[in-house]
């Protein structure tokens, strides 16, 4: 459906060249939900605009639908490519009611649509994110989360090919920004439209991704469903950025198949998710804090380690805690039931499943 090949976009800034998205090439299958994820000033906006046709590429080639719309020697404007685009401040017009401002793309369009075409079209892209009823009211008056579904009902109502949102969500508060990413998810999946997203809040690609785009410094450091990004890394940035982690020096002390041993500075630890390792290697260990078991009393014929509780906060879903193993401080998300307070001794255990050997 999309294809960036070799696409780069350079911008200079007091004299200086700067490389905001550096020959990365990338294949959007028709009907994905595609997150291009990453830190500020990774590219990742930049890349989205290039698409839109906002930014014209230095080189490389955009394929949208099997049709050229940029390469080094062509470059379609941004309204021959029938693409809608949600900007992360929406940008409604405040002057005009619900209904004009979906309508407005429709009539500056150069494609003549009649009176009733324009009707019956914003109609149904209103019914599509729910604001049946409300095409009188006034812009203004819409709460943020019906400032956000007008936006997208404008971005749909030309019936585009694909879907583009610069993080749309990022103005709403927490509860409502949770339960607009679900109506947005389930609308996404009724049309089956094909939809780049960009954002940098990680629990915000994970939920709604089919496919995910690690971005930094310009480049895509890592492709793969949110399971794969988030419980195999390719990287240490990618293991630090996507969610919480523990960090563990150490060095492989045994191979056995898929199975590393290290000696950790807490002992040996054991892991079966990690690159090609051998006999010898430094490496770091990547421990996500729910997966270390932690008990209250020491378990018999298992390996776990001794551990001082330095603090523990009741979140409600999980308890966030501290511990304190010799000079290694390991966060833990654990069950809210254990009870544990400051001071205590517990016994830990890291899941050889859920950790991560990587090259130091």
């Amino acid at each position: 459906m999309l294809t960036l090949d070799n696409l780069y976009k350079e911008f200079k800034t007091e004299g200086k060249d700067v490389r905001a998205v550096n020959h990365i090439s990338l294949n959007v299958p028709e009907g994905n939900f595609f997150t291009l994820l990453g830190p500020s000033g990774c590219g990742k906006t930049t890349t989205l605009r290039c698409i839109a046709g906002l930014e014209r590429p230095n080189s490389g080639k955009i394929i949208l639908d099997g049709v050229v719309v940029s390469n080094d020697d062509y470059f379609m404007p941004p309204d021959k490519r029938n693409i809608g685009m949600v900007f992360q401040s929406y940008a409604i017009w405040p002057h005009m009611d619900v209904f004009a401002n979906v309508a407005f793309p429709l009539k500056v369009s150069k494609t003549k649509y009649t009176n009733k075409d324009i009707g019956n079209r914003v109609m149904e892209a209103l019914h599509t994110v729910q604001l049946d009823g409300l095409e009188k009211r006034p812009a203004t008056w819409l709460s943020g989360g019906q400032q956000q579904r007008l936006a997208l009902a404008r971005a749909l109502v030309g019936h585009p090919k694909l879907l583009l949102l610069d993080e749309p969500l990022s103005n709403l508060d927490a509860i409502l920004r949770e339960d607009m990413r679900l109506e947005l998810r389930q609308m996404q999946q009724r049309l089956g439209i094909t939809t780049v997203y960009v954002t940098h809040d990680q629990l915000e690609a994970l939920a709604l991704s089919d496919t995910i785009a690690v971005m930094n410094g310009g480049v895509v450091e890592q492709l793969g469903s949110p399971k794969e990004i988030y419980q195999n890394p390719a990287s240490r940035f990618i293991a630090g950025f996507i969610g919480s982690t523990n960090w563990l020096e150490g060095k492989v002390v045994g191979v056995e198949g898929m199975v590393v041993h290290v000696d950790t500075n807490i002992g040996k630890a054991s892991s079966t998710m990690s690159y090609s390792c051998k006999y010898g290697d430094n490496v770091t260990l990547s421990i996500r804090p729910e997966a270390i078991l932690v008990e209250t009393s020491r378990p018999e014929g298992t390996r776990y380690c001794e551990a001082k509780v330095e603090s523990v906060m009741f979140l409600g879903e999980y308890i966030d805690c501290y511990l304190r193993i010799g000079e290694q401080v390991l966060r833990v998300k654990t069950h809210p039931q254990l009870q544990i307070k400051a001071g205590d001794k517990v016994y830990v255990r890291l899941l050889a499943d859920y950790c991560i050997a990587l090259p130091s």
